[in-house]
């Protein structure tokens, strides 16, 4: 049985990984995540490991560099170019931006494309806004939810922080009918340094993950795998239907 939990709150894209996001009203959700997400990362050129990808992690500032598009330049859902903290647009692939990324970092890095993007742990992941609220109430501040870079926010029908761990081994179903977009929830998102970083500004506040890691085990919603493709709106009706029933009917 589906129950109905919630509605799509915001929708949010990163077309290059730990840049700044795009808030939109909709988007095509694929096999492999929302079309255009985080399909871009500057690799570190010195890096031997098994992860080169520059991360806000490595270079805060990275989440000041907002993502940009030319209509006169564009290519489906890949921006065309970035904006700088400076305020300078640079084309995406060009050297001006590798340079100036480079300079901020102290290491040559990048700029590259990979087809089915470059993600942690899964394609796509979920936060309800009540858990974000209630993050920010143990860490003693009010969060913008971007701190936390979901593709999708949930507005609960029931007000309960961190519900989203009800849902793991369930399928989220994003509007009605058989042919509706849904993911299969498949574990709780682990946080990282990221959560403490101001989208606006880059400065950190370490209360934040505190807050995580002494109230919730270091988790604060959820990632998920594409189970069917379609179109995401902001005020989709969010249905569950849980991990139980699923064993049940197998």
């Amino acid at each position: 049985m589906l129950i109905e939990i919630g509605h799509v709150e915001a929708i949010f894209r990163y077309p290059v990984k730990s840049m700044g996001g795009e808030r939109l009203e909709a988007a095509n959700l694929g096999w492999h995540g929302l079309d255009g997400d985080r399909r871009l990362a500057f690799r570190q050129i010195d890096d031997r490991s098994g992860f080169p990808w520059l991360t806000a992690g490595k270079l805060p500032d990275l989440v000041l560099f907002a993502p940009q598009r030319r209509e006169n330049g564009a290519q489906g859902d890949l921006p065309t170019h970035i904006r700088t903290p400076d305020g300078e647009d640079m084309p995406v692939f060009g050297e001006d931006l590798a340079t100036e990324v480079g300079r901020r970092y102290g290491a040559p890095v990048q700029m590259m494309q990979l087809r089915h993007g470059i993600f942690d742990e899964a394609t796509i992941s979920v936060i309800a806004s009540d858990t974000v609220r209630e993050i920010g109430r143990l860490a003693g501040r009010s969060l913008d939810v971007r701190r936390f870079r979901p593709n999708v926010v949930v507005r609960l029908l029931r007000s309960v922080p961190f519900q989203e761990d009800e849902w793991v081994g369930g399928v989220l179903s994003f509007g009605e009918g058989d042919d509706a977009p849904s993911i299969t929830v498949t574990m709780r998102d682990v946080r990282c340094s990221m959560v403490n970083l101001d989208p606006d500004s880059a400065s950190p506040t370490p209360e934040v993950l505190k807050a995580v890691v002494r109230e919730h085990q270091n988790t604060a919603g959820i990632y998920g795998a594409v189970t069917r493709i379609g179109r995401l709106a902001v005020g989709q009706t969010i249905f569950l239907r849980a991990a139980t029933e699923k064993r049940e009917r197998g």
